[in-house]
């Protein structure tokens, strides 16, 4: 099996790499982006201690699972109470060790993991109640769905949002009645331990909940302990390796892929508020995020204004050190990202587009890059076909919005989608027809922080879900069991041995139940 780290996570971790000098690693060293100090460092997990991990976690699955789902519910929410009381240290190691702003750790990290165990914990009851299916024929029958725990979840998250992403699936897992074996990023490895501590700290069980933190290996080592589910956030390529991984050991999954979001700015889009929008769905977190705004396909009616003023905005954000004072924009998590931010850019450029702002690495230390407008775009330029996963905002110019909703559609990922429209009826039908696992109108990235709603992509950007109803019985083994209402005595009209007689009525049964015309002639079959 190939590496099963994430392709938008083999970053900030100098000298550690596997390989490196003909060993492999011992150890990961992770590094701040905004300002290059070491911030600290947490021990490779060897396969052997990957899979001792996973026997540790079906253990304590054993008697978790077992627990009444209200009593589970409880004890996650001490979890939450405890995030919520350590916030402001989680904050603080976001901070460094992404380099995202303050407001966007506590929003965007800490308070939707929060909202995301409140709301779980309040909902699973109900919907992991077991649940009566009408028969529609054998009357004579009950049938009953159950929703079972699947056993041991391996999470593979990324670097992006290494607090909320990892602890969103953890957390309905766990609800489920699971176990949960988390391999973060390496990037990132910090957060993930301090989610471990906090989680200790509360006085659950530890073996239940762990953290193995590695490279590549460690990531392949997880999948071969043969976990019972496992469910990925990552890069298309990584989601390929880890798909064929399961689908060779016959272990379900949920792949959370890429993204290249497009935006629709029809003719009578309300151009401050797309203008802000597009700002703020494009450099949140610097651009590193899944559901960003990576291309606007903006109305020749408002395609001028609304690029003037997206470059005002653009022009006013802070970018800096989020550690020392309060910015908009903080630093690339992952050197690489701007590597693929100045190729893009090239490309656009030699193919006729402008750079309206930003455009290149910001000089002095510290990974950043800043804000970036790109105008005169179309799709020869990768800029508009690949994902960007950086503070990159190309515009294209379209005549039509059929021609916006052709090209928003001609792409190999459908993971989230924008359209904006001061008339909410025709962009919620413009929003229907767009190929995408969420549209929003009017409004930008809040679907990736609502868990009442499932999350999750079409084409390459994956399959299954996260969140939702839909998210929360994903975690689960789906048990049907029959009983019967009525006693049918020892023999049974539909077992051995087959007959001339019954053939018969079973046959007038089924010219009975299924042709056409109405009650008395289906009566007069039976006679």
């Amino acid at each position: 099996m190939g590496q099963v780290v994430m392709d938008r996570g083999a970053g900030n971790v100098a000298g550690s790499g596997p390989g490196a000098n003909g060993h492999a690693a011992t150890k990961i060293r992770s590094y701040a982006p905004a300002t290059g100090e070491l911030i600290g460092e947490v021990k490779v997990t060897s396969a052997d201690e990957v899979k001792r991990a996973v026997e540790r976690a079906r253990r304590a699955q054993e008697a978790w699972g077992a627990l009444p789902v209200e009593e589970r519910c409880e004890r996650v929410l001490r979890f939450r109470d405890a995030i919520v009381d350590r916030a402001d240290e989680i904050v603080d190691l976001l901070v460094r060790e992404c380099g995202k702003p303050r407001h966007e750790a506590l929003l965007h990290e800490v308070m939707v993991a929060a909202d995301l165990a409140t709301f779980f914990a309040k909902a699973a009851p109900r919907v992991l109640a077991p649940h009566e299916v009408k028969l529609h024929l054998l009357k004579h029958r009950k049938s009953v769905i159950h929703y079972k725990p699947r056993g041991v979840v391996a999470v593979i998250s990324p670097w992006n949002y290494p607090f909320q992403l990892p602890l969103r699936d953890a957390i309905i897992a766990l609800l489920a009645g699971n176990a949960v074996v988390i391999k973060p990023s390496e990037v990132t490895p910090l957060i993930a331990q301090k989610a471990k501590e906090v989680w200790d700290s509360a006085g659950l069980p530890e073996d239940l909940l762990q953290v193995v933190p590695g490279f590549g290996p460690t990531g392949a080592a997880l999948i071969e302990a043969q976990p019972d589910f496992v469910i990925l956030t990552g890069s298309v390529a990584t989601g390929r390796r880890v798909a064929a991984a399961c689908g060779e050991r016959l272990i379900p999954c949920v792949m959370e892929l890429g993204g290249k979001a497009p935006l629709i700015a029809c003719a009578d889009a309300d151009v401050e508020r797309t203008a802000r929008a597009i700002v703020f769905g494009g450099f949140s977190n610097a651009g590193q995020v899944c559901v960003s705004v990576e291309r606007v396909y903006a109305h020749r009616e408002v395609h001028d204004k609304l690029v003037d003023r997206v470059v005002e905005l653009t022009r006013e954000l802070r970018q800096g050190d989020p550690s020392a004072e309060f910015v908009d924009v903080g630093a690339i998590i992952f050197p690489h990202q701007i590597d693929v931010a100045e190729k893009h850019i090239a490309d656009a450029l030699q193919k006729g587009a402008s750079v309206r702002a930003g455009g290149k690495r910001r000089e002095g230390p510290g990974q950043f890059f800043e804000p970036t407008v790109i105008d005169g775009c179309n799709h020869q330029m990768t800029v508009m076909t690949e994902e960007i996963f950086g503070p990159i905002v190309p515009f294209m110019r379209v005549s039509t919005e059929e021609e916006a909703l052709r090209l928003a559609n001609d792409s190999h990922l459908g993971l989230n989608a924008y359209v904006f429209s001061r008339d909410r009826d025709h962009a919620q039908r413009l929003a229907e027809r767009v190929e995408a696992g969420s549209v929003l109108v009017n409004d930008v990235l809040t679907n990736g922080g609502t868990p009442d709603v499932p999350f999750g992509g079409i084409k390459a950007s994956g399959f299954g879900r996260a969140m939702g109803e839909e998210g929360l019985r994903e975690m689960c083994n789906i048990k049907h069991v029959s009983v019967e209402r009525v006693g049918m005595g020892s023999k049974d009209p539909l077992w051995y041995p087959y007959t001339a007689q019954s053939y018969g009525w079973f046959r007038k049964g089924l010219r009975a139940l299924f042709s056409g015309g109405g009650l008395l002639r289906r009566i007069g079959e039976i006679l």
